[in-house]
């Protein structure tokens, strides 16, 4: 599966985790969620976290709170948004503990004193624990975001963990750097078996929907994860609206996480470190690229009920990305049954998701205990994706491919993963597997 990302890497002498997230996408997935740790949390020495996404740090409280006293290293960005979306998700997690009658994983207070033990850190900074010396990487997944080279001081050898991995000419972030020489990699998955065909005209595509829309007479909803690909549509909407191409409709931001989480891109946005160069140009010019007429961000609950009194046409940006709960779902009970208004997904629906259902063509969804009919356009657009595609995934591996021992495919739906694995075997020739939730490897 692509989420609930947590591994363990133990020596003689050390264990460490590479992230520690949140199953998301089904209520399997969710009740994953409450069970025990498969290690003790008192042992573990330390934590190493690639990105933000609640995918990959979503237990890191629940950790704290089971005994966890180690320390947590990140880059800045990733350690200021974990923040936010830690609070956040605790809000979620325990509305929803709520409703099935049982205590929730953890509390507000495991989240405020977890992040006392986290330690932000710059890429390329090398940090030794016991048996092991870490190095971050930039995965040009999101800001701040990070693949890990692994180094068993003892013998010398060297494991990848790759996080998330950035898709190309993504706005905002910087490439993905040049994987190192190493003996193995832990890869992700999410479009192993895909490939993003829109990749050049992603804003054409998007121009073409909002003019559609707008000329319909119709709202045009966009499910949005917060982080990335709400201020990636800022930034491509700022550009639009600047030059006169698309009509002048109100914007709407409704999501109060992705209001914060603009804030730290703000705090960084002067620094070459984590900003791409025609980013940092922008700026430097003077232009908000957060920040154009019309975008109005709606804070506070009463603000997202007045976006219903606005007359004509708007555009929502909500969470979640994923339609499984935020204030998206609001709008999507009063929008998808409209022939006139779209909806737009640029993010992965991960199997089981409302998203997922709505996207595959379900003509009727249930939300807050209401069928909703699906009578609006359904539109999607992949090459919005912070993932990389197959493609990508193939030539950022294919460098070390005459070094490399063995290949872990991880983080994928089945249909993805294992079509990666064949790829990797026929056309690297390195040994590529893909292992089950809970198993054990030994290198």
């Amino acid at each position: 599966m692509v989420t609930g990302s947590n591994y363990l890497l133990e020596s003689e002498n050390a264990k460490i985790l590479v992230d520690c997230g949140l199953f998301q996408g089904s209520s399997f997935c969710d009740n994953l969620n409450f069970e025990k740790f498969l290690y003790e949390p008192k042992l573990i020495d330390a934590v190493f976290i690639t990105h933000a996404h609640i995918d990959h740090i979503g237990r890191l409280p629940k950790l704290y709170k089971h005994g966890f006293r180690g320390k947590i290293f990140s880059t800045g960005p990733t350690k200021d948004f974990s923040e936010y979306s830690l609070i956040d998700s605790e809000g979620i997690l325990s509305k929803e503990a709520a409703k099935k009658n049982r205590a929730s994983i953890y509390t507000i207070d495991d989240v405020n004193e977890m992040m006392k033990l986290w330690e932000g850190i710059k890429y390329h900074q090398k940090i030794r624990v016991k048996d092991f010396e870490i190095e971050f990487f930039d995965a040009g997944h999101i800001l701040g975001s990070a693949f890990l080279l692994i180094r068993e001081i003892k013998t010398g050898g060297k494991v990848v963990f790759s996080g998330d991995l950035g898709n190309i000419a993504t706005p905002i972030v910087k490439d993905t750097e040049t994987l190192p020489e190493t003996d193995y990699v832990l890869i992700e998955s999410t479009y192993g078996n895909r490939l993003h065909k829109d990749l050049e005209i992603r804003k054409d595509i998007l121009e073409d929907i909002i003019e559609e829309t707008v000329k319909a007479g119709g709202t045009l909803l966009i499910p949005a994860f917060a982080m990335e690909r709400t201020q990636d549509l800022l930034y491509e909407i700022n550009e639009f609206v600047e030059n006169g191409r698309i009509p002048r409709v109100p914007v709407f931001i409704d999501s109060p996480l992705a209001i914060k989480l603009t804030t730290v891109y703000k705090k960084y946005s002067q620094n070459s470190d984590y900003f791409d160069t025609e980013s940092l140009a922008l700026i430097r010019k003077g232009d908000a690229i957060f920040d154009f007429p019309g975008l109005k961000l709606t804070l506070t609950t009463e603000q997202s009920k007045e976006i219903n009194d606005v007359k004509g046409s708007k555009i929502i940006v909500a969470g979640s990305g994923m339609s499984q709960g935020g204030r998206i779902l609001h709008h999507e009970m009063r929008y998808l049954s409209d022939p006139k208004s779209a909806i737009l997904f640029i993010g992965y629906q991960a199997q089981g998701s409302l998203g997922r259902q709505i996207l595959e063509g379900a003509k009727s969804v249930r939300i807050f205990g209401e069928d909703v009919a699906v009578n609006c356009k359904v539109k999607s657009i992949s090459g919005y994706s912070a993932h990389a595609d197959q493609k990508k995934l193939l030539e950022w591996l294919r460098p070390q491919r005459k070094i490399l021992k063995k290949i872990f495919v991880m983080q994928g739906e089945e249909d993805q993963s294992r079509p990666f694995a064949d790829k990797v075997r026929d056309e690297m020739a390195v040994d590529a597997e893909v292992p089950l939730i809970n198993e054990s490897v030994e290198i």
